[in-house]
């Protein structure tokens, strides 16, 4: 096969046309649904997803379900108005912060990074986030998490996250895609609609989702679809540019971070283009030669897309249901 920088090219009009058709076929045909409901983050996936629906369904069977709370950047919520505008998709607002404060979201993040940091207070205007540690390329490392705060004078601080502490961050954060997960459903029950997802390939392949959170949907448009591709739908979609040049954040935490920093630790248009030459066979001297890397780093980048993808297979198994042939019986 020819490898190049073209190779994640699309045909992003079929493409649009073939997703829009399998949405009627699955929601309206197959499950007898009358629409679609969608979280919309002013992200560049969620986006396209809505893009999709209305073309699918119509503006008046999308429901566009903004859900900020107190970390989320306001600039995700104007971006998804502006986007739900864009398609005379009417936005609600679903603010879930009071719903987290029930499940006691923030108060067990924070309890996990006092204990690092103390003096962490962040009614006084302090931050905080959880990154990756290194670039995947800098060399050959274990993924560790860092916990970063950012004091009200604007000095960060940082220390290596233990197992016990990142579980139980990550853990408290989680309420924020469950809880949302729960608005989508109710709203979707209410009018006899499908909750439609919003992963890219490199989310869902790679574990980038929480089980029964931001997971937890009835069909996912784009999951076969690497970031870079979703990016040329986008373009073909008619997204709003200011949507389409903003780096893809996870609006989780109150410091600001880009899904890059996070967990993917490459730019997109490296990791794909890497993770479709492994998919391909594509020998390592050849992506080498394309992408300007070395063959140690190419070998480095695959083997953590691996990595992830063998570490989150839990996340995307369906419910194991034994069988009668387990049902014990006496003698």
């Amino acid at each position: 096969m020819t490898f190049s920088r073209q190779s994640l090219e699309i045909n992003a009009p079929a493409e649009a046309e073939r997703l829009s058709s399998l949405l009627v076929r699955t929601v309206r045909q197959e499950w007898h649904r009358n629409g679609a409901v969608i979280g919309l983050s002013g992200g560049v996936d969620s986006s396209v997803v809505l893009a999709l629906c209305v073309r699918a369904f119509g503006p008046e069977r999308v429901r566009a379900i903004v859900m900020p709370e107190r970390d989320s950047d306001p600039e995700s919520e104007t971006l998804a108005r502006e986007v739900a505008s864009n398609y005379g998709v009417e936005p609600l607002v679903e603010n879930i912060t009071t719903a987290l404060d029930g499940f006691g979201c923030h108060r067990r993040r924070d309890e996990a990074v006092r204990w690092f940091f103390p003096d962490y207070d962040p009614a006084s205007g302090w931050k905080v986030k959880i990154a990756l540690s290194t670039d995947v390329l800098a060399g050959e490392m274990l993924n560790v998490f860092l916990l970063t705060v950012i004091r009200p004078d604007g000095v960060a601080l940082s220390k290596p996250l233990g197992p016990k502490e990142f579980r139980q961050v990550v853990a408290a954060s989680n309420f924020k895609q469950r809880t949302r997960s729960a608005f989508l459903y109710y709203h979707a029950e209410l009018s006899n609609y499908a909750v439609v997802g919003t992963a890219n390939k490199n989310e869902y392949d790679l574990g980038f989702f929480v089980k029964h959170g931001d997971g937890g949907v009835d069909v996912q448009p784009i999951a076969h679809l690497f970031k870079t591709q979703v990016y040329q739908l986008a373009e073909f979609l008619g997204v709003p540019e200011e949507v389409r040049v903003r780096p893809p954040t996870t609006d989780t935490y109150s410091a600001p971070i880009t899904q890059e920093e996070f967990f993917f630790r490459l730019p997109f248009s490296t990791m794909d283009l890497l993770w479709y030459a492994m998919d391909k066979g594509v020998a390592v001297a050849d992506v080498a030669r394309l992408t300007d890397l070395s063959e140690a780093q190419v070998i480095r980048a695959q083997n953590d897309i691996i990595r992830k993808r063998r570490a989150t297979e839990y996340l995307r198994l369906e419910p194991i249901a034994f069988g009668s042939s387990a049902v014990a019986t006496t003698v």
